[in-house]
């Protein structure tokens, strides 16, 4: 009898839970168009579900009142609160809205855990393959001018190089990470931002102020995350360009981008590729070259297989080979130029991720490996067109290789709570080893920095208004390095402990207005930088680079606060960012000219710590969508970059009658005025026009004068570069698409106009946009 009641007690209380479940079900469109995939899940609950192919979904719930949530990648996210009544069965339609400020989008590298940008307790501004085809960028260094306090800027004539400038401060100062892994290391710093193709980019993630509680060291004005385009579903495009500079230089781009992803959607591939041709321009007509000879050629996959529901492995490959060469005589070997520089890059990124979660994803385990390895060859020199015999002997001296490995692994597992708040902890090892010899020069920078880093972050969340992220990241760095020149050397034998600690803050004044603010520390390591590695030329002889042998490490404190406004205007959508930031730097690192030829003639250049520093100023952006055919957007940065105490710029040697030092107090190549615009409309249904625009305010370089190597400072004239394109699409056939494109970019030609000319300029006396009024015609088609 005892057994009858209790099998009748179970089945009651299964009938009850039965009785107390109810089912909902509808469909997720926009425009009365399916969204596919959309999540559907109950607000801090454990229940959801992903709708199919068709937009179609079904959830079974518990009766009550909930709170459900409907997300999907390019839409605004859903809160409808429902009241569920046992066994009543509910039809719940959802028209989503496409999210055309991308404010609902999913980052990474605010917490290195995914979460919504508006959520996010620092701000992350993403730059997405739409701007990169807006303003015609080919390479990643083309878009970076797009995003309040990012400034990209051309540093030589003669090879190209270029450098991101964030919040006013230096190449240097910013962490570039590629699928959020350090692998991109200084001599990538150098010609890397041109040779990543923007094919291989589905975004980057742009954060500003301090990151080395997370990233480790050179994360002081911010990183920079370029994440590669992963599989989402079946699809292929072939796309070309042809760009002809000031209207008679060919820049020619074919690119190709295929993804396969299986039906059950555990496993899928995505393959890309560039080939890139650019022929050289000479601006002035003076027989030497402002924008270099370039060939690209890049191929990569991306691919993850899921095991099970609980796991996934991720694979990541990138080759580039490029070759660049700027000067004069390029038909000619380069020995036999009056100046050239030669670079010939073989670079590899690869990396291998595992994922391990539990069933509520509130446990994630991530175990992950990288590597980046560059094989350089290079020529730095000339003077050998036909001046002297021991002209020709010097010019032969220049050949150099450089062999570059950056390597990290680590992992890391974090645990969200019932309450929201998530704990993150990880560990993390660096290795960058560069050996870069000009054998002919006795040039060698022999360098190998180790660091080993342990974090933790905790995301509090004890109101729905507030939250606050809390984290300290611990490394010890060792730097063993061996730099010489001729016959002068130094060394650089570090090995330090340092600790980095994080705290930023999020609050919901209102539904439509965010307070957040911040304070991060920062710091670098003595060793050889992007700037140390690169080698100019002045008066034919080069400009070399060398640490001191007193230089300590450099420190940093950077604060942020900042309002984010959100507001819809019936169907428009407005956002408003007002951001200041103010970095202190002690021991900041700074490069002094000697003036002190070296015994080959060459201009010998010291990497010394100055007095301190500090930036200040406040980036405000201002983004509009009236509807989603148009979209508007400005970006205003005004800052100062100043040095507490006079900066030893030009060190006089005392032999030449009158020449005295060069001091300055605030930093150059950094004007205290740049800004962005871009605008894009659908004006029909086949016709878009872009429109974008970025502006440089003036500001100080300074320029080598060639027979003394005495540096002046110029002020520079401010600049509008503005960019139109207008795109055709149509579609022949079902599944297959069209587009033609063409535009102008620079139509106004603001351009710089006083080049240092001839065998003998200053090859660094670059300023300005990257190139002049050029035109553009392109081609794509495929199932995009």
């Amino acid at each position: 009898m005892k057994y009858f009641t209790l099998i009748s007690f179970f089945m009651i209380t299964l009938v009850s839970a039965q009785n107390n479940k109810t089912t909902i079900s509808g469909q997720v469109t926009i425009e009365g168009i399916p969204v596919p995939y959309a999540s559907i899940y109950v607000k801090n609950g454990t229940n959801g579900t992903d709708a199919n192919e068709n937009g179609d979904y079904n959830l079974t719930l518990a009766s009550g009142e909930i709170i459900l949530i409907v997300k999907s990648q390019g839409y605004r996210t859903l809160e409808t609160p429902l009241t569920l009544t046992p066994g009543v069965n509910q039809i719940i339609n959802f028209e989503m809205i496409e999210d055309v400020l991308g404010l609902d989008q999913v980052v990474v590298s605010a917490t290195r855990n995914r979460i919504s940008k508006k959520e996010a307790p620092v701000i992350v501004k993403v730059l997405s393959p739409k701007l990169f085809n807006a303003t015609q960028s080919v390479s990643l260094a083309d878009g970076l001018n797009y995003q309040p306090g990012v400034r990209l800027e051309t540093n030589c004539q003669n090879c190209g190089f270029t450098q991101v400038r964030m919040n006013g401060l230096q190449g240097q100062y910013t962490q570039i990470l590629v699928n959020s892994r350090p692998v991109f290391s200084a001599l990538n710093g150098v010609y890397g931002l041109e040779q990543i193709p923007v094919s291989m980019i589905d975004r980057v993630e742009v954060v500003r102020s301090g990151g080395s509680a997370l990233f480790g060291s050179n994360a002081i004005a911010g990183t920079i995350n370029v994440i590669t385009k992963e599989p989402v579903n079946d699809s292929w495009e072939i796309s070309t360009n042809l760009g002809l500079i000031d209207g008679k230089t060919a820049d020619r781009t074919v690119n190709i981008n295929g993804s396969v992803v299986s039906e059950d959607l555990k496993s899928g591939v995505t393959v890309y590729g560039i080939f890139r041709d650019r022929d050289a321009y000479d601006a002035n007509n003076d027989g030497f070259s402002e924008i270099t000879e370039l060939k690209n050629n890049s191929l990569g996959l991306k691919t993850f297989l899921r095991p099970n529901d609980n796991s996934k492995i991720g694979l990541d490959f990138t080759a580039i080979r490029e070759y660049r060469r700027g000067g004069n005589k390029l038909e000619l070997s380069p020995q036999f130029s009056d100046i050239t520089e030669e670079l010939d890059h073989n670079t590899v990124f690869t990396g291998l991720d595992y994922e391990l979660f539990n069933d509520d994803h509130t446990n994630t385990l991530s175990v992950y490996t990288s590597l980046q390895h560059t094989d350089r060859g290079s020529y730095y020199g000339g003077l050998g067109g036909g001046r002297t015999a021991e002209d020709s002997i010097a010019a032969n001296n220049a050949f150099g290789n450089t062999k570059d490995l950056a390597f990290v692994a680590g992992a890391k597992f974090n645990h969200e709570f019932k309450n929201n708040d998530i704990v993150t902890a990880g560990i993390e090892y660096q290795l960058n080893d560069t050996n870069d010899a000009i054998i002919g020069y006795n040039r060698l920078v022999d360098q190998k920095v180790n660091s080993i880093g342990v974090y933790g972050q905790y995301e509090w969340k004890p109101i729905e208004r507030f939250s606050a992220l809390i984290g300290v990241r611990l490394d010890n760095v060792n730097v063993d390095g061996y730099y010489t020149i001729q016959d002068i050397e130094s060394s650089s034998d570090v090995s330090e402990t340092v600790i980095s600690p994080r705290l930023t803050l999020l609050y919901n004044l209102t539904d439509e207005l965010k307070f957040r603010g911040g304070y991060a520390r920062g710091f670098r390591a003595p060793q050889a930088f992007n700037e140390d590695l690169h080698i100019s030329s002045v008066g034919g002889e080069q400009r070399f680079v060398i640490l001191s042998n007193n230089l300590e490490s450099e420190f940093s404190n950077a604060y942020t606060a900042s309002f984010d406004y959100t507001k819809d205007f019936n169907k428009t959508q407005t956002n408003l960012l007002v951001e200041g930031f103010y970095t202190t730097l002690k021991n900041p690192f700074t490069i002094v000219s000697t003036g002190t030829p070296l015994s080959n003639g060459s201009i010998l250049e010291e990497t010394r710590n100055g007095s301190g520093a500090y930036v200040t100023g406040a980036n405000i952006e201002l983004s509009v969508s009236p509807s989603s055919d148009l979209f508007l957007q400005a970006g205003l940065t005004v800052q100062k970059s100043i040095f507490k105490e006079d900066q030893l710029l030009f060190e006089s040697d005392g032999s030449i009658p009158g020449e005295q030092d060069v001091l300055l107090d605030e930093f150059v190549r950094s004007p205290n005025t740049y800004g962005f615009l871009t605008s894009s409309w659908e004006v029909s249904d086949v016709f878009k026009l872009d429109v974008t625009g970025s502006y440089t305010g003036s500001m100080i370089v300074p320029l080598v004068v060639s027979d003394s190597g005495f540096v002046d400072l110029i002020d520079t004239e401010s600049f509008f570069d503005m960019t139109t394109k207008l795109t055709y699409h149509f579609d022949p056939i079902e599944n297959f698409h069209v587009e033609l494109s063409g535009g102008v970019q620079n139509i106004f030609d603001s351009y710089q106009s006083d080049f240092d000319t001839g065998a003998g300029r200053d090859s660094t006396y670059v300023y300005g946009p990257n190139r002049p009024r050029t035109f553009f015609i392109g081609l794509k088609f495929g199932d995009f």
